[in-house]
């Protein structure tokens, strides 16, 4: 493995640890509220992320390579508004999807066969976590202010989270 993909593969552990982080201040957020169908379906996004971040840990050390792991940024914590919380989460998932398809372009621009099959994995789950993170969107902007509606979705929630 080149240097250019080595450093691009452990600035994404990075995100992936942030994106932890991120769904995990979401999480506390909706435990305040309190909506626990999303809290609880926020934390299983946050161990998912954390296991997205190992995968690619684990790939490093099956290339011989000791990981470099970097410092991660606190995610904001402050929320406005239930929308808000769901037009971020999917404002991250594509900038995800932009990262992987950045480290994918350097794989193929190198030649590294290996580690352009790894991605394609993580380019799968990013289709899969877009179409998720627009779906919940659109669920929260359709019921708007029915307080019904919201508490049946967040019921939702905690049975996907299961």
């Amino acid at each position: 493995m080149n240097e250019k993909i080595f450093k691009a593969l452990n600035e994404q552990i990075k995100h992936e640890f942030y994106s932890s982080y991120l769904y995990l201040s979401i999480a506390s957020y909706f435990e305040n509220i309190p909506l626990e169908g999303f809290a609880k379906w926020f934390r299983k996004q946050a161990e998912e992320e954390q296991e997205h971040g190992m995968k690619i840990y684990q790939y490093i050390l099956d290339r011989n390579l000791h990981v470099d792991l970097q410092g991660i940024e606190k995610p904001t914590g402050h929320f406005n508004s239930i929308e808000e919380v769901f037009e971020l989460a999917l404002k991250h998932e594509k900038k995800v999807t932009h990262w992987i398809h950045q480290i994918y372009d350097i794989a193929v621009a190198e030649k590294d066969h290996a580690t352009h099959i790894f991605l394609q994995w993580f380019i799968s789950e990013q289709v899969e976590e877009e179409k998720n993170a627009q779906d919940n969107l659109d669920q929260i902007k359709l019921i708007g202010d029915d307080k019904g509606a919201l508490f049946v979705l967040d019921q939702n929630f905690a049975k996907k989270a299961s």
